[in-house]
């Protein structure tokens, strides 16, 4: 085989690779597809997603816990169900404070 029949051969293969590739991460399984919400007041301080509201810059930047302006990601469906008695331990937030889907006036940076 001549050096440029390898050359070639060796850039047809990386070149199907990286088509493959991208393919293949064009396609999102129902596992990886499970869709989001920005949830308000959940998270702690420095714990936020990205662009929190006045005072923050993005993710990891809010300075208080529970800051009303700041947002996470969670599951669709959840963000709600953050702080009510009734759900799951794993949603519990202190005092009465809940998620919300739109940004709050409370416990904001002084």
């Amino acid at each position: 085989m001549s050096k440029s029949s390898k050359t070639f051969t060796a850039a047809s293969v990386a070149g199907a690779v990286a088509l493959a590739v991208t393919a293949a991460s064009s396609f999102t399984s129902p596992a990886n597809a499970q869709a989001k919400e920005k949830c308000y007041g959940i998270s702690l301080a420095g714990q936020n997603d990205c662009a929190a509201g006045p005072g923050t810059t993005c993710a990891g930047t809010s300075t208080v816990d529970y800051q009303g302006n700041a947002w996470t990601l969670v599951p669709a469906g959840t963000c709600e169900k953050f702080g009510v008695e009734e759900a799951n331990a794993d949603f519990e937030l202190p005092g009465d404070r809940v998620g919300s889907l739109e940004p709050l006036e409370r416990d904001l940076p002084a």
